[in-house]
């Protein structure tokens, strides 16, 4: 347990180094970057896992593939003080009670190994607090949360791993 802990720590200080930048979007892959018009609100680490389910393919019937199921992350600060959490729909949650869903709006390559870089268009943020006012997050520098390797089919169907992984969250609000 120590040993998940220390990796955990190194985590949280490469992500914390990231976490007091700015992003530049110009420089980011089209499909993810903020429409103009949106200003960086709040910048997140995001560390947790992805839940994966052996199942069988629906478009080739007798095939298996490990399915996204859904994702579970705490939601750390430039200071690694936990601030929130992120989970399936998706949803990010302040500890102040405020939160957000959303809809994927773009994807890009996250590299070898690591979830894909995403941009969501948020909803109508559900109180009052560190999310009210949300427009859009972003999903960058992540780590990890790919597909198990290891084998799926008809003998393991059912069967769930999860996947650590990492990733920046990056939340934007309209410009005034």
């Amino acid at each position: 347990m120590s040993a998940i802990r220390s990796i955990l720590a190194a985590s949280l200080v490469v992500g914390a180094t990231s976490a007091s930048a700015m992003v530049d979007n110009a420089a980011l892959p089209a499909p993810v970057q903020v429409p103009a018009g949106n200003t960086m609100k709040l910048w997140t680490v995001g560390i947790g896992e992805i839940t994966y389910a052996c199942r069988e393919k629906a478009d080739a019937p007798g095939g298996y593939a490990w399915t996204f199921v859904a994702p579970v992350a705490t939601l750390f600060d430039k200071d690694n003080k936990a601030i929130g959490k992120y989970y399936g729909g998706p949803t990010w949650e302040s500890a102040d009670g405020s939160k957000i869903t959303g809809k994927q709006q773009g994807m890009a390559p996250g590299g070898d190994g690591n979830i894909a870089l995403q941009l969501v268009k948020a909803a109508p943020a559900e109180g009052m607090g560190a999310m009210q006012g949300v427009s859009f997050v972003q999903r960058l520098n992540t780590k990890g949360g790919v597909a198990p390797a290891a084998a799926c089919g008809k003998a393991n169907a059912g069967a769930e791993q999860q996947v650590r992984y990492q990733a920046d969250y990056v939340f934007y609000r309209a410009s005034m």
